[in-house]
């Protein structure tokens, strides 16, 4: 997980949910090796991530948005392009999830769901074409091992990934032409605060059935994944568009 010296020299990168978890780690990642990074969350933490970047002689800007509110995203994706003067990397990470037996779901939280996780990475995305077409530019949308195996308990968040998903095999078909690559990443069990959330089961949710999702290997740690983010934003994934790359610890073998 070594950082690759100078990879990202020269450009401008936006991560959004880079208060904590993968998004934090992704951001610094692509701090470590070159990028400018536009850190983008609607938790206060996400100053703390720029501020990490900044100590380490990295150039961050931090922008509390909301990635379900179309006006804070584009005025933050603006915010980003003004401070450096463009875009070439678009991080989709932002995410929010928990067990919830489905005739107990809430109509409330199914739309939240899908707001943040869904319409929130379709929002972002959106503010970030125009700016990453004129620069060859890279999006990674965060799907996630849910979005190709259901799971229990999780209706909102198997339909809100898998729509990410097939959205990200649209965008990449829609700008192939214009050289604008659109890839996905799919982990599996990761140690973040997503993570905690689905921990805090309510009553009828039966935990025992969830552990035909785990191998092994265990949970993930946030930068495992981050220097795949890395690796799929850099030119050596240059012929990679329209993938879904999995990094689960073999769940979905």
């Amino acid at each position: 997980m070594t950082p690759v010296a100078g990879r990202f020299a020269g450009q401008v990168a936006l991560v959004t949910g880079a208060a904590s978890g993968i998004g934090r780690a992704v951001a610094l990642r692509l701090a470590a090796e070159g990028a400018s990074v536009g850190c983008l969350d609607i938790a206060p933490a996400v100053k703390e991530t720029a501020a990490e970047i900044a100590a380490s002689g990295g150039s961050s800007v931090a922008v509390i948005a909301d990635v379900t509110d179309q006006p804070s995203v584009r005025g933050a994706l603006q915010e980003v392009v003004d401070a450096f003067d463009g875009l070439d990397v678009c991080c989709n990470v932002a995410g929010i999830g928990r067990f919830c037996p489905t005739e107990q779901l809430a109509l409330e939280e199914w739309q939240r769901v899908l707001a943040v996780n869904l319409t929130g990475t379709f929002l972002v995305a959106q503010a970030a074409l125009p700016h990453l077409v004129d620069r060859g530019g890279v999006i990674i949308n965060t799907a996630s091992t849910s979005a190709m195996q259901a799971q229990p308990y999780q209706a909102a968040y198997c339909a809100s990934k898998g729509g990410v998903l097939m959205l990200t095999k649209a965008l990449a078909l829609e700008y192939l032409d214009r050289r604008l690559r659109v890839n996905a990443i799919a982990p599996g069990g990761v140690d973040t605060p997503v993570l905690a959330s689905f921990a805090d089961a309510p009553e009828g949710v039966d935990l025992s059935r969830m552990t035909r999702y785990m191998t092994p290997l265990g949970f993930a740690q946030p930068e495992d994944l981050a220097s795949l983010y890395a690796y799929v934003a850099s030119a050596e994934a240059h012929y990679m568009t329209g993938a879904v790359v999995t990094m689960d610890g073999g769940i979905t073998v």
